[in-house]
């Protein structure tokens, strides 16, 4: 069956990043399965995300233990081009993140701790594109655990009432991984129904933006509001 925004959007509150993996190798089910969500979101996101299985050197250098992984094989490569690439790769990367988490697998988003010239050894480029960065994926040794958050009035700008969509979407986001943890991001309700996003100044805050726009949308429904 496919995965629809209701599976995502349950995944979220049990998705945790993951660092150790084991290697219990990923059936060809989920394998297909997650190529059928890596398919809708190259063609949504205009992206070249790809599935790469069994390579152990992009996560066999120093960096790796700077980073505490262990066990990766596999990993989704983050592959695009054009405008507000970052902010699209960290959208559709968390969709792709959570499917995986519906699907039973744990994952683990990586922008420095990995060797990046050999992951592209495994990576198809089309002109002008690059690698954004990747995502561990994988059955982790254990489910992770939860990261301190932040508080919604610490991340929002609201005037009046707060319509119960819009608390759902912000406390969905607050859940989403981002850099170092650093929740840089705020969500500012403008009228009734128009949400305005923004990505404060941090390291992949434009990453994270993406991932928290998906958190937002999933919890408060697109039928909801409009992005400003």
């Amino acid at each position: 069956m496919p995965i629809t925004d209701q599976d995502l959007l349950q995944a979220i509150a049990a998705r945790h990043s993951v660092r150790r993996y084991t290697d219990r190798p990923i059936d060809s089910d989920t394998v297909a399965a997650l190529n059928c969500v890596i398919d809708q979101c190259n063609q949504n996101g205009n992206l070249r995300i790809q599935l790469v299985l069994e390579d152990e050197r992009a996560f066999g250098s120093m960096l790796v233990h700077y980073g505490a992984f262990s066990g990766v094989h596999n990993y989704f490569a983050i592959v695009g081009r054009g405008e507000h690439l970052n902010e699209r790769a960290g959208y559709y990367g968390e969709r792709l993140v959570l499917a995986a988490q519906h699907l039973g697998l744990n994952t683990c988003w990586v922008a420095l701790t990995y060797a990046r010239k050999r992951a592209r050894d495994r990576i198809n480029f089309g002109p002008g594109e690059q690698l954004v960065c990747v995502i561990a994926v994988g059955y982790g040794v254990t489910p992770g655990h939860g990261h301190k958050v932040k508080t919604f009035e610490q991340v929002t700008r609201v005037s009046g009432p707060v319509p119960e969509w819009f608390r759902a979407g912000v406390d969905a986001a607050l859940l989403a991984p981002t850099a170092i943890n650093q929740q840089k991001f705020r969500f500012e309700l403008v009228g009734q129904n128009q949400v305005r996003a923004t990505a404060r100044l941090g390291p992949y805050s434009k990453i994270d933006l993406g991932i928290v726009k998906c958190h937002f949308e999933l919890a408060a429904r697109a039928d909801n509001f409009t992005w400003l």
